[in-house]
C-alpha cells in the first residue's frame, strides 16, 4: 500500500516530485483496475498542486459525492452521466488542502446493499465490503494512498475491514455532508481510508485544518473497555481470534484492558437503528423510489417496500432510544478512554452476493462516536481481520492514539 506519510517525507525532502507521486497512482490504476474494477471513472489529466499538506497525494472520492469534474451516478443508472455542477464540501476540503482528486470509486446504489462489481484485492473470490467498495479496495490494492467513503450503519469500517487498510469513521458532523447524496440524515458520516493510523490522521487533519488530529510523538497507553457486543450475535471464528489477538497485543504493551457488559439500553438503540435509517430513507429517496421504482437496485428496492409501513411514532420512538443511548453512553467511558470490539462477523463473504453484514458496526454509527479500523490479523485464504477502536463523541484525535497504540501493539506480537 501506499502511505501518505512516506510520500510527504520524501516530497518535503525533495527526493519525489508531487507530480510523480501522482503519476505513481496513475500507473497502478492502470496496472490493476482492471482486474479489481475499484474506479467507476478515472482521470490521468491531473497534476498535483504547488501547495498544501496533501500535494502530491491522490485521493478517490465514493461516487455518492458530488464531483464537478466527473460523473456522480450514485451506483444507479437513474443518475448515469449526472454531471453536478459543484463538488461536494467535502471534496473542496481536500483540494484546499493540496489533495489531487483522481476519480470516483465504485459504490452500492445509494451507499445501500446491492453489491458492486468491484474485487477484494487479497482475494478476487471475495466481496471488498460495502457500500465504499471501490474507495477500500482502491488503498488496499496500492492504487492511491487515501480515499473517501460513507458510512450509514458499517460501510467505512467493514471495508476496511475485509480489505486489510486503515480507516475511520468520525465523529458525526466532524466532515460536513452537503453534496452527498443522502441515505440517512441522522445517520450518514463521511469516512476516511488509508495504509495505516498516521495516514488517517494526516488525511483528517489536514482537511479540515485541526492539527490536534495528527498523532503526538509519544502515544499514551490508553485504559481499554473490551465490548463483545452480545446482543449483535456471535462473530465467526476469524473475528473472535481477530479481537483475542489484539487485546493480548495490547494487554502485553501495557495497556488496562477491562471486559465491559453493555447496558440494556445499547441492545435497545441496535435494535431502533435500522427504523431510524429506513425512516429516513424513504423521505431522501422518495423521488427516486416513486418516480424510478424499476431502475432502483432489486435488494435496495425490496429493503424500502418492506418497510415503507414504518410510522412517524415508531422513529420518534428509535430517536428517543438513541438519545438516551447516547446519555448512557458517557457513563461507560468512565471505565475506559477507548473501547475495542468487533469490526465485522469475520473475513469478506465470498462472492459478490453480499457486502457483508453491518451488525457490529451500527449501534456506533447511531451513537455518532469515532470509530477506527486496525488490521488485526490476516485469516484464512489470504484475507484479513480487523478490529475496531471508539472514543466518545468528539475525542476523534484519543481514537485515532489509541487505534495506533494497538496498531503498534499488533506489530510487535
Amino acid at each position: 500500500m501506499i502511505s501518505v506519510a512516506d510520500l510527504q517525507r520524501r516530497i518535503d525532502a525533495g527526493e519525489l516530485s508531487p507530480d510523480n507521486a501522482i503519476a505513481q497512482s496513475l500507473e497502478a490504476i492502470t496496472a490493476q483496475d482492471k482486474a479489481i474494477g475499484a474506479f467507476v471513472c478515472c482521470t490521468e489529466n491531473v497534476r498535483a498542486a504547488n501547495a498544501g499538506p496533501l500535494r502530491g497525494i491522490a485521493v478517490g472520492i465514493k461516487d455518492v459525492m458530488d464531483t464537478a469534474e466527473f460523473p456522480t451516478e450514485m451506483g444507479s443508472p437513474i443518475y448515469r452521466g449526472y454531471r453536478p455542477r459543484a463538488d461536494a464540501a467535502v471534496v473542496m476540503m481536500l483540494k484546499q488542502a493540496g489533495a489531487s482528486i483522481i476519480g470516483k470509486t465504485t459504490t452500492t446504489a445509494f451507499a445501500s446493499m446491492d453489491p458492486t462489481p468491484t474485487l477484494n484485492p487479497h482475494n478476487k473470490g471475495h466481496t471488498p465490503g460495502g457500500s465504499s467498495s471501490g474507495s477500500a479496495a482502491a488503498v488496499a490494492a496500492g492504487m492511491i494512498p487515501l480515499a473517501l467513503g460513507t458510512q450509514t450503519g458499517g460501510s467505512v469500517i467493514r471495508p476496511a475491514s475485509f480489505c486489510g487498510v486503515a480507516a475511520i469513521k468520525p465523529s458525526y458532523r466532524l466532515l460536513p455532508t452537503v453534496g452527498v447524496k443522502c441515505y440517512s440524515w441522522t445517520l450518514d458520516t463521511v469516512g476516511l481510508f488509508a495504509a495505516g493510523i498516521d495516514d488517517v490522521a494526516r488525511g483528517l487533519s489536514a482537511m479540515t485544518g485541526r492539527p490536534e488530529l495528527l498523532l503526538p510523538h509519544t502515544i499514551p497507553t490508553p485504559r481499554i473497555g473490551f465490548v463483545l457486543q452480545d446482543f449483535a450475535g456471535a462473530p465467526e471464528t476469524s473475528g473472535q481470534a481477530a479481537l483475542r489477538i489484539a487485546t493480548r497485543a495490547v494487554e502485553k504493551a501495557g495497556a488496562y484492558v477491562r471486559a465491559l457488559n453493555l447496558p440494556q439500553i445499547f441492545a435497545d438503540a441496535w435494535a431502533a437503528q435500522p427504523i431510524v435509517q429506513e425512516f429516513e430513507a424513504h423521505r431522501a429517496l422518495a423521488w427516486e423510489y416513486r418516480e424510478h421504482y424499476a431502475e432502483m437496485a432489486p435488494l435496495l428496492r425490496a429493503k424500502l417496500d418492506g418497510s415503507r409501513d414504518t410510522t412517524p411514532a415508531a422513529y420518534d420512538a428509535a430517536i428517543g432510544i438513541a438519545n438516551r443511548a447516547r446519555q448512557a453512553l458517557e457513563k461507560v467511558f468512565d471505565d475506559g478512554d477507548v473501547l475495542l470490539t468487533l469490526s465485522a462477523p469475520g473475513v469478506a463473504p465470498k462472492g459478490l452476493g453480499s457486502t457483508g453484514d453491518a451488525r457490529y458496526n451500527r449501534l456506533w454509527t447511531l451513537m455518532g462516536v469515532p470509530c477506527v479500523n486496525v488490521p488485526a490479523l490476516v485469516a484464512e485464504v489470504n484475507l484479513p481481520v480487523g478490529v475496531q477502536v471508539i472514543a466518545r463523541y468528539g475525542a476523534d484525535a484519543q481514537a485515532l492514539a489509541a487505534a495506533r497504540f494497538v496498531e503498534g501493539a499488533l506489530a510487535r506480537r
